[in-house]
């Protein structure tokens, strides 16, 4: 027997009409993580310390300053007092799993990352005539005009606004070729022009910024650790097809 669960407006949403919506709104991605993720923290442990925090937090960010408050936003939220300490805590428990499952593989991640994390300066010319190419890297080299003059008055991309100089951006960034090069030049190493798809390219590396495992590296890889495991478990539910129940007439 059909259970009347929601009613929005005149619409009423039964029990077996919610995972065909979840699925008609692109909503079971979400699901599927949230429900992933409460496995994942099932049997972290916390302190009620921590606890207090976390809902004091909360109640502060979703402004639940009064009980009015925050009855009115439990019953929009169709959710219990307790359900909603619990939605206060998860994002605690999210990072302490996170910490203790990749904390220590960070540093190795980090070395494995680091070519791409490093970061760059340099400049670019570009132009679709190898003799006008030729012509601007001697001018270049024997210091007659700067990289940003020429590259202002003849490069034919949208660098041509900023002289010639791009980034800081990281090693991984510009296209594969340009980053190689840059890879292996020392700062102020200027190239002759090479041909890059249409183009024929000077480059000039200005600055290298290695990368640097700080805390804000350490944050930034521990997500990505966790981002990447999330995702294979999601790849790894089976969705079966949500085929909609029509209701029965009489």
């Amino acid at each position: 027997m059909a259970t009347q669960i929601l009613q929005v407006g005149n619409k009423v949403i039964q029990d077996h009409e919610v995972l065909p919506l979840l699925s008609r709104y692109q909503l079971m991605p979400q699901l599927v993580r949230n429900i992933i993720l409460d496995q994942a923290i099932a049997d972290i442990a916390y302190t009620e310390e921590e606890k207090k925090t976390a809902i004091k937090e909360f109640v502060a960010q979703q402004q639940l300053t009064s009980p009015q408050a925050r009855e009115a936003w439990l019953q929009k939220q169709g959710m219990t007092l307790e359900q909603m300490q619990d939605l206060a805590m998860r994002p605690v428990l999210v990072e302490k799993f996170k910490t203790a499952t990749w904390g220590r593989k960070v540093d190795s991640y980090f070395m494995t990352r680091k070519t791409s994390l490093d970061q760059v300066v340099y400049s670019l010319l570009r132009t679709k005539d190898i003799g006008l190419a030729q012509e601007l890297y001697f001018r270049i080299q024997e210091g007659e005009q700067s990289f940003t003059e020429l590259a202002r008055e003849h490069s034919q991309g949208a660098e041509a606004q900023t002289g010639g100089l791009l980034g800081p951006v990281p090693l991984s960034q510009p296209h594969p070729a340009i980053g190689k090069l840059l890879s292996v030049s020392k700062p102020g190493q200027l190239w002759s022009p090479r041909p890059l798809a249409e183009w024929f390219v000077i480059i000039r590396l200005e600055k290298l910024l290695p990368a640097q495992l700080d805390q804000s590296m350490r944050r930034r890889l521990l997500d990505e650790l966790f981002e990447t495991w999330l995702q294979e478990q999601i790849q790894q539910v089976n969705l079966l097809q949500v085929v909609p129940v029509k209701a029965e007439t009489t």
